[in-house]
């Protein structure tokens, strides 16, 4: 345990941003796996809910994304992989079918 308060302060900020850190990033991943069944489920059968759905979808995770990068939470290049795969994910599953 450090026995300087500046030391005690870099220690429960590092906690506070690790928690924060790890909430960003399970949402993400949950968000993620959300929409790539929702697309698989749309590839399944298309219909306007389902895709609404993944739209919606999308859309949410594209904004969690965008949150993460700016609070710093993942690198803005990590950010615009994940988006770029949830694009991908999207355009192979529908084209594959159509």
């Amino acid at each position: 345990m450090p026995n300087i308060k500046s030391a005690i302060k870099r220690v429960q900020i590092a906690e506070r941003n690790r928690l924060r850190n790890k909430s960003y990033k399970s949402a993400l991943k949950t968000l993620m796996k959300k929409y790539f069944t929702s697309v698989d489920s749309y590839a399944a059968s298309p219909s306007d809910e389902l895709k609404q759905k993944v739209e919606q979808l999308m859309s949410e995770a594209y904004s969690k994304i965008d949150k993460a990068v700016k609070v710093g939470v993942i690198h803005r290049n990590n950010g615009s992989r994940k988006k770029a795969r949830l694009a991908k994910y999207l355009k192979s599953r529908t084209t594959a079918n159509s």
